[in-house]
């Protein structure tokens, strides 16, 4: 009986041992994994910090893409179907040929068009009723309505947007946009005695199919080549303004204390 007793005691503790060695070893784990995710939630968290504090150009927070508007026009000026984007600024191309190289009038080719419609559709009307003995079935075109408001309602916030901007610069609240309204309205006179307006949107065009794409491609080298021109920057307009603007602002201060 005692040694019975013995054994069933020597097994309990044996059980016992076993239990806490599993629980020791789980723990030991658990701790050890814990510490192995801590170092990684730490690296990705000083990545987001360090992504969020990535100086962009223009102050941009989003990607290129929610920048113009993530839809299909983000879509072709950003090449995401070439196919597409090739298509599109292919027939850009026609088309100021056509105006500005061959000199064909927008006037004319309407009409012309026009006329080549009509006479294809007359053609076929006539020998459909011939052959088969019953007209052919032409479809409506029509504009839809809520696309010709839509159009007018973007434009309408776009032009009463510009005009509340040069309201602003106006008013004189703003020396910094007052100076760039005034560098980009110079810039485009400049550009207007160099090319006419066809020429121009056309050449916008092109960059907007061209230089997005490329940013988008090489963005962390053009931001920080960007940061390093806007610091010098700042620090010209500093000294412009500590030599020229700030006396231009407190000379007519001084004459009405005088």
């Amino acid at each position: 009986m005692a040694e019975h007793a013995e054994d069933a005691g020597s097994a309990g503790e044996s059980l016992l041992d076993k239990i806490t060695e599993k629980l020791h070893g789980h723990g030991s784990s658990s701790s050890s994994d814990s510490d192995s995710e801590k170092p990684e939630t730490g690296v990705a968290a000083a990545a987001a910090s360090i992504r969020a504090k990535v100086w962009r150009l223009f102050g941009r927070e989003q990607p290129v893409h929610k920048v113009f508007g993530g839809g299909q026009p983000a879509d072709v000026f950003l090449w995401r179907n070439k196919k597409i984007s090739a298509g599109v600024l292919t027939g850009a191309t026609a088309i100021w040929v056509l105006f500005e190289l061959i000199e064909y009038h927008l006037l004319s080719l309407v009409c012309h068009c026009l006329i080549l419609a009509l006479a294809i559709l007359f053609l076929w009307s006539n020998a459909t009723t011939f052959v088969h003995k019953s007209s052919p079935r032409i479809p409506e075109v029509q504009i839809p309505e809520d696309l010709v408001v839509n159009i007018a309602r973007s434009l309408s916030y776009e032009i009463n947007h510009a005009l509340t901007v040069l309201r602003d610069v106006a008013l004189g609240r703003d020396i910094r946009k007052f100076l760039a309204v005034i560098a980009g309205l110079w810039v485009l006179s400049l550009l207007g005695n160099c090319c006419n307006f066809l020429t121009l949107f056309y050449i916008v065009f092109v960059f907007l199919h061209t230089v997005p794409v490329l940013y988008e491609k090489y963005e962390d080298k053009v931001d920080a080549f960007g940061e390093k021109a806007m610091i010098e920057f700042k620090k010209q307009y500093a000294v412009f303004d500590a030599k020229v603007l700030s006396k231009i602002l407190k000379g007519p201060l001084k004459d009405k204390k005088h």
